[in-house]
């Protein structure tokens, strides 16, 4: 449990068990991140008195870096913790939300950056220094899922038989970003190359059985493995971002997400249905409220 130090510990601590009833874990793990700072600051502050002047919000809030989304939801949090001891009573000034600017700009893989990332997942080699006996068999569908259906990662490596219907080609995801639990169509021969996959595996009639191991068949490859094995293809394949700005991710394993959602807009194009039309129903597939929290994502 957090320990908080400011004059106002006790208000955040009450603060956050309300929250908490309404909350998701990671919601509330997000506002005991963004409070411990505020707290830290108006510790170090050496504040005594319980009121919050503009001037002590404004010193607060230069301290904050990141990108301007990140900066405006933690400023966000604490002007719902300061309206919460308003209603206490205390003097607190309220912070105005700032714009956020759109200054994130995801790598968007080029056709033959994906050829040759497929290629060389679907020929790794096991050697000594790889722990992970599956890896060789497991990676290459890992990259397809996250291709083929805009799934994160973790939420791909999370996935047991019990999760996936062959006959109906869809997967369910329990353990979501945000706890935003949904069905998940593949393509058709998106779903036979899954079914192959699991025969290979011998997860078959096991429900509770992971689809991606590690080296431990009872706990799945983590997020970590992943991303490292994808950064070693990426930097063997000499893939990289040249001439990067300060807000442009580079080439990750993320970007196959980013991938789906550019592929999504132009085949709604050439379908002839409006990209405005198709944005609900896409971000409601990805698992958003709204397609602006593809570019905020962690």
């Amino acid at each position: 449990m957090t320990e908080f130090r400011s004059v106002f510990k006790e208000d955040i601590a009450s603060f956050l068990q309300i929250r908490e009833a309404s909350m998701s874990c990671s919601g509330i793990k997000h506002d005991i991140c963004y409070l411990s700072s505020f707290d830290t600051y108006l510790a170090d502050l050496g504040l005594r008195e319980k009121v919050i002047t503009e001037s002590t919000v404004t010193g607060w809030i230069k301290t904050l870096t990141g990108k301007t989304s990140s900066r405006a939801n933690m400023i966000i949090v604490i002007r719902i913790f300061i309206k919460y001891i308003q209603a206490l009573g205390v003097p607190a000034y309220t912070p105005v939300i700032p714009k956020v600017r759109d200054d994130y700009i995801p790598y968007i893989f080029s056709d033959d950056e994906l050829d040759r990332v497929f290629a060389a997942a679907d020929n790794i080699r096991i050697t000594k220094t790889q722990p992970n006996p599956y890896m060789k068999v497991e990676f290459p569908m890992i990259l397809r899922l996250l291709y083929g259906c805009g799934l994160r990662i973790g939420e791909t490596l999370a996935l047991q038989m019990k999760d996936v219907d062959l006959d109906g080609g869809i997967l369910t995801l329990l353990h979501t970003k945000n706890e935003k639990q949904r069905f998940v169509p593949m393509g058709q021969s998106l779903t036979e190359i899954m079914r192959c996959y699991c025969l290979a595996m011998g997860v078959i009639g096991k429900p509770n059985a992971f689809l991606f191991p590690g080296t431990d068949p009872s706990i799945p490859m983590t997020v970590r493995s992943a991303r490292n094995k994808f950064d070693v293809i990426l930097k063997n394949l000499g893939i990289k971002a040249t001439n990067r700005n300060r807000h442009e991710r580079g080439p990750c394993i993320h970007c196959f997400r980013h991938v789906f959602v550019f592929r999504s807009f132009i085949k709604a194009q050439r379908d002839g249905r409006s990209i405005d039309d198709c944005i609900p129903f896409l971000s409601i597939y990805l698992g958003h409220d709204s397609l602006y929290e593809i570019r905020i994502e962690a």
